[in-house]
């Protein structure tokens, strides 16, 4: 009888293996969709131009910039499942990154520009909160305003000046958070801010389906109504996920600086369009109530690799914004039909 049951065992066990493994696919489907999307992109980019595709200088020269979109994209992905859109992160990007440089311009310690920065994005993201959630704007309009109100603001305290800070070239910080400690083939590595960005995602990924916090955000942009009377505090979880908007933003302008050592009025002005792109060809849709952080990662990497795509194939640039448009309608159909608007 025991030797007979055994089998049996290991049937029922392999049964339940693969319906565990369906229930996860199942429940990732759209981070899992981008990522083969990602994959089939770069085979067809390989195909094109395999000289380009086939070298590592290829994927770090995208790593270098990467970073600053998936610094952005993380906290939109709250932003939007519960129910909210942020339009103002390149003007919070560019002014908390002007905090940072001038502290370090003025010869202060750029840690203490990082920290600067980042309680000038938390407060921006603040402001934006109690517009939408305490005086009852429209999110749309509202952050759209602030984003303009706040790139007049920049300019209207620079009068167009640029700042250049060569002298955080060697400094500790800049080394931990911008050079290469990780060599792949011979001079070339990963860059410092790619795995800064990483860590930031994985955060984002735990927040978001291991926390209490990413429950609330959910729950909330599922039904407001129904988050209330289960206890959650509708009005502070809406305040908080424009919080954090304004911290990554922050965090995405100090790496921005770091990378090129010059801040300029512009800086955080040409991110809007390519990290929304990113945000939705990653999944997360505009109902609000469901995401996926790690899906939106990997669209900000699709777009990242557009372009660098586009011209390896022998296309000229202007064929850059056609592609961006294409794969962002093509992927928001793919997504009505991909999974229902109610979770």
């Amino acid at each position: 009888m025991g030797l007979g049951a055994k089998p049996g065992g290991q049937e029922q066990k392999g049964r339940e293996d693969a319906s565990a493994l369906v229930k996860w696919a199942r429940n990732n489907r759209r981070a899992l969709t981008s990522t083969l999307f990602l994959i089939v992109m770069l085979m067809g980019f390989t195909m094109a131009n395999p000289e380009v595709f086939s070298q590592f200088k290829t994927y770090r020269s995208v790593m270098i910039a990467l970073p600053v979109s998936m610094f952005l994209v993380v906290p939109l992905v709250f932003v939007v499942t519960a129910g909210e859109i942020d339009l103002s992160f390149p003007s919070v990007v560019g002014l908390s990154s002007y905090a940072f440089v001038s502290i370090v311009d003025q010869g202060g310690e750029p840690l203490l520009g990082i920290v600067v920065a980042i309680i000038v994005g938390a407060a921006l993201g603040y402001v934006n909160g109690l517009l939408v959630v305490r005086i009852g704007l429209s999110a749309l309009v509202a952050t759209l305003g602030m984003n303009f109100f706040l790139r007049g603001f920049i300019n209207i305290l620079v009068e167009g000046f640029s700042i250049a800070i060569p002298e955080i070239r060697g400094a500790f910080i800049h080394s931990l958070m911008t050079d290469d400690p990780i060599k792949i083939v011979d001079h070339l590595g990963i860059p410092n801010q790619m795995l800064w960005a990483l860590a930031f995602t994985a955060l984002g990924v735990f927040l978001y389906n291991r926390h209490s916090f990413g429950v609330r955000v959910h729950c909330v942009g599922d039904n407001p109504e129904s988050a209330a009377e289960m206890g959650i505090n509708v009005d502070r979880t809406r305040i908080l996920v424009f919080v954090f908007t304004g911290i990554g933003a922050a965090l995405a302008g100090v790496f921005s600086v770091m990378i090129n050592f010059v801040w300029w009025p512009t800086t955080g002005d040409g991110l809007l369009l390519p990290v929304l792109a990113g945000l939705f060809v990653g999944g997360t849709p505009t109902w609000g109530g469901i995401g996926t952080v790690f899906g939106g990662a990997i669209g900000t990497s699709i777009v990242a690799f557009i372009e660098t795509g586009v011209i390896a194939a022998g296309l000229t640039g202007f064929f850059t914004q056609f592609f961006y448009g294409l794969i962002i309608i093509l992927s928001l159909i793919f997504q009505r039909f991909n999974g229902g608007r109610v979770r």
